[in-house]
């Protein structure tokens, strides 16, 4: 059986909705190319392993992060409280300038120079370990390098192409 066609007539609209049902949290990955800050919003971050500790996200190729991201090798989430919905709205939208983007929110410095977002309720740094073929996105997997809970608040959530909370 020839498995290159397995999916091949499922409507994308259908899919989005389906996967869409699977409600996960939401993050901000953020890496540095000299003095230039990338941020990009995700719902794909997931722990990956403990022995070693491993995380990834998945980026799409034609976008500026992924580029950075895999320039740069290495990147930290910012995982977002319900509070922050808006910097996850920005984030999110494509082709926005770079310059100051992240100014209206407090962030510090990690200790690879990526920006963390003071609001997170987490707050991790990693370094690519390995990149992933993943369709129109990369897979980017990461060893764990800090770890931080800023807060305790409720987490930001997505599901079915509308934010919540807990």
């Amino acid at each position: 059986m020839h498995h290159g066609s397995l999916g091949q007539h499922i409507d994308r609209q259908k899919y989005r909705k389906v996967v869409g049902r699977f409600a996960t949290g939401v993050a901000i990955v953020t890496t540095r190319v000299g003095d230039v800050d990338h941020a990009m919003t995700v719902n794909s971050f997931t722990s990956v392993s403990l022995e070693p500790l491993l995380v990834l996200f998945c980026a799409e190729k034609v976008s500026r992060f992924h580029a950075a991201v895999l320039q740069a090798g290495v990147w930290g989430v910012s995982v977002l409280p319900a509070g922050m919905e808006d910097a996850s709205r920005f984030f999110a939208h494509r082709g926005r300038p770079l310059d100051g983007q992240l100014t209206p929110w407090p962030h510090r410095r990690g200790e690879s120079g990526v920006a963390l977002f003071e609001g997170a309720i987490a707050t991790l740094e990693a370094a690519t370990s390995a990149v992933h073929d993943g369709g129109d996105h990369s897979i980017i997997v990461g060893g764990v390098r800090s770890l931080h809970t800023p807060s305790n608040a409720p987490p930001l959530l997505y599901h079915n192409g509308r934010y919540g909370s807990l």
